[in-house]
């Protein structure tokens, strides 16, 4: 079947089946690939993009529930890597492996669109991605920068406004 999706502001007719999750329409219909698997079954976070504003784990949402929405991935964060999150993810080194790192980005974006100036407490709660590197204190670091980036810098995307 096709379903229309908007992805980071380009909007894409699918061919798939109406089950399969997002992330695999993502990755492998669209090749947009920053996107990773990492669980199947919506723990771990490796997959999280925004959909309407919102992180999701497109691993547990069929494509024919993204329909009319909204869709944001790693590669629609900023076209350059300049979001703040980005930033500060460079800045301080964030990744050892790397491969959750998108998921974990997306995460943070979302919660410092919901809470511009996290505490740990916050932050801990609302980035919920595993990471099997333990790079959670760097995580946190990388969060409290991005908030000082982002209240540094008020023009920002329509959708860190959200």
């Amino acid at each position: 079947m096709a379903f229309a999706l908007t992805v980071n502001g380009v909007r894409y007719v699918v061919d798939v089946e109406p089950e399969t999750p997002l992330l695999w329409a993502l990755r492998d219909t669209l090749d947009l690939t920053g996107t990773k698997y990492g669980c199947g079954i919506g723990q771990c976070g490796a997959c999280t993009v925004h959909v309407n504003g919102r992180p999701v784990r497109s691993c547990s949402l069929p494509v024919k529930a993204a329909v009319g929405a909204t869709i944001t991935t790693i590669e629609g964060l900023s076209p350059d890597g300049t979001h703040p999150v980005q930033l500060a993810w460079k800045e301080l080194d964030v990744p050892q492996c790397g491969y959750c790192q998108s998921g974990m980005i997306m995460a943070a974006v979302a919660l410092l669109q919901r809470t511009p100036a996290p505490t740990d407490d916050d932050i801990d709660t609302g980035v919920t991605n595993a990471c099997r590197c333990g790079t959670y204190y760097r995580v946190r670091q990388a969060i409290h920068r991005a908030a000082a980036l982002m209240s540094a810098s008020p023009s920002r995307s329509a959708e860190d406004k959200r």
